[in-house]
């Protein structure tokens, strides 16, 4: 009961704020509907009152939520500001297009997912799961999390539409349903699989060091069942990042869906919110919580099922890694990399990022600039150099922020969980929009709007190890013992929860890195023309083809803090491992547990 007023709460929470959006930045949606309906029109105090009384702007607020959420209880949508059409059939087509796209892109990044965890998968059935663990998968995984989906979609675009006419460039369905799909697909699916990928590889060596796994080796069980339950221990505490994935190629989506001009639901509500058309805006918006809540309830009934009664028995605590040895060679090519990626900002920083040589436009590299310049003749070494700390350190910082209300509100499962799924299903660049009307454009608020969002698939991330961490033996029998709360959660239960939960939220900061970098280039964070990352990729796409240095340099900046982060999560697990809990330790009379 408890979830499901949280749910409720939180949506209800939402469509307020969406609401009130053009009262809360400030603006006249008087002046962007007129602006959209009759560009040669002057914005006079006759036409924009007009304009007002048709939108029943004049009503308030208030009125105009409530009036709007009379009608959806009758099937009612509402019409257009725009357009003056009715919104039902453009949204619900636009939620068709979105879903058929969520379903081949998932169907990709199970693919990549399935390829990144099964060189793990295999060592393990064969029984060599406790050797140390190679860090190939994790380091191409984090390469390909780390790729800007925009970029990707953009090469691909390029190389097998323009260049090898295998694909159409634009448009969806036609008579190539099949065929418009592949490249946004791909696009959208490989770092989604990437980051899945990932979380598999690093869970599996918790799952065959445990013993069942020794004891079904030494009785002779064939590889092929041990890795199939494996991977039914292991897949429980992802199913949670797997939902989150779902909605998030549901309506995150907006830069593949605008490059290649499909019309889904994700660039229909950013289209709406940029033009104050609020009805298209709330619709887009209720459909997204709506796919977000019937996904998280489907993602509960399959770990249910799944896990059975074993929650309840205490015989399923969450996975540790084995305690091992670092690799040196992984911690020789992380020193390198990051020594290299110093080295460069270093000398960037030496350099004048803004300074325009307008004689040496998309210059390649050479002696005067080693990386090549851009577009406006600008040093992309400087600008590299500083924009690394507008953009990686920015991205740490968010994700430091974000690991630590995930592990928080984690731990508060009942009382988060419905507020985690609503969260989920609001697009960052919605959030970015709300966020920078509020509180002005700027870097600052940028990282707000992104904290916003980012907290939650960390903590399902927690909420998942936390119900099953609390069901081991060991808790139970400290339980038994006396102990208090918070000798249990900081002695029994942390210890097992924080370890992966780190090194997902360290995944995760070239996805923030972007999802800064993508809000700055609408104009919601840092004012151009400031360095950073994802801006110089944005604004040097157009001239990929003839100077490709202008957006391999801050792509490769992002795969390298994407290797570096995935590195310094694996350096650290393989040193210190997952400790096994204390034996629990009697109280003393008079003594706090």
């Amino acid at each position: 009961m408890q979830i499901w007023a949280g749910r409720m709460l939180a949506a209800l929470g939402v469509l307020l704020v969406i609401g009130l959006l053009p009262w809360l930045t400030r603006t006249d949606p008087a002046r962007t509907i007129l602006h959209a309906r009759y560009a040669d029109r002057a914005p006079t105090p006759d036409a924009l009152a007009a304009i007002r009384a048709e939108a029943g702007l004049d009503a308030g607020p208030l009125r105009l939520l409530g009036a709007w959420a009379a009608g959806v209880a009758h099937g009612d949508l509402g019409t257009s500001w725009v357009s003056g059409q009715p919104v039902s059939p453009d949204a619900l087509a636009a939620l068709g297009v979105s879903l058929t796209l969520m379903g081949v892109s998932l169907a990709v990044a199970a693919l990549l997912a399935t390829a990144l965890g099964c060189r793990t998968l295999a060592a393990g059935a064969r029984g060599t799961g406790r050797k140390r663990p190679t860090a190939r998968a994790g380091a191409l995984g984090a390469v390909l999390a780390a790729l800007p989906e925009f970029l990707l979609a953009a090469v691909l675009a390029t190389l097998f539409a323009v260049r090898l006419g295998w694909f159409p460039p634009l448009g969806w369905g036609g008579d190539e349903p099949v065929a418009t799909a592949v490249l946004p697909a791909l696009a959208m699916g490989i770092p989604a699989g990437a980051l899945l990928g990932r979380l598999l590889d690093d869970a599996l060596p918790g799952a065959f060091a445990e013993e069942w796994v020794r004891t079904n080796v030494a009785y002779g069980v064939p590889p092929l069942r041990l890795a199939r339950h494996a991977l039914r221990r292991v897949l429980p505490p992802l199913l949670p990042q797997f939902g989150f994935v779902v909605v998030g190629l549901t309506g995150g989506a907006v830069a593949v869906e605008t490059l290649f001009a499909i019309p889904g639901l994700g660039g229909t509500a950013l289209k709406a919110a940029l033009a104050q058309d609020l009805p298209v805006l709330q619709t887009c918006v209720l459909l997204l919580l709506a796919l977000g809540l019937a996904v998280g309830a489907g993602v509960r009934g399959v770990r249910r099922a799944a896990l059975g009664p074993a929650l309840d028995a205490g015989a399923l605590p969450a996975l540790r890694r084995p305690h091992l040895p670092p690799s040196r060679a992984l911690a020789w090519s992380a020193g390198l990399l990051a020594a290299l990626l110093a080295a460069t900002v270093a000398c960037g920083m030496t350099r004048d990022p803004l300074h325009v040589d307008t004689a040496a436009r998309l210059a390649a590299p050479g002696a005067a600039h080693p990386l090549g310049t851009d577009a406006l003749g600008r040093d992309l070494l400087a600008r590299i150099g500083h924009g690394a700390a507008r953009t990686a350190l920015t991205a740490v910082a968010v994700a430091a922020v974000t690991l630590v209300a995930g592990v928080a509100l984690g731990v508060l499962t009942r009382w988060t969980e419905g507020l985690r799924e609503v969260v989920n299903a609001l697009p960052p660049v919605i959030a970015g929009l709300v966020v920078a009307g509020i509180a002005g454009p700027g870097a600052l608020g940028a990282a707000a709007a992104v904290a916003v969002v980012a907290w939650a698939p960390l903590a399902a991330h927690t909420a998942a190890l936390f119900e099953q961490e609390r069901a081991a033996a060991h808790v139970e029998g400290a339980v038994a013992l006396g102990a208090g709360r918070w000798h249990l959660l900081r002695r029994h239960v942390l210890p097992g929860v924080l370890p992966p939960v780190v090194r997902h939220a360290l995944l995760r900061v070239p996805a923030l890195a972007l999802a800064l970098a993508s809000l700055g280039f609408l104009g919601l964070g840092a004012e151009p023309p400031a360095p950073e990352w994802g801006r110089m990729l944005s604004e040097n796409m157009p001239y990929a083809e003839r100077a490709p240095w202008a957006v391999l340099a801050p792509a490769a900046g992002l795969a390298v803090v994407g290797v570096l982060a995935v590195a310094a999560g694996t350096l650290t697990s393989t040193a210190r491992g997952n400790r096994t809990p204390r034996a629990p330790r009697v109280p003393r009379e008079g003594e706090a547990g």
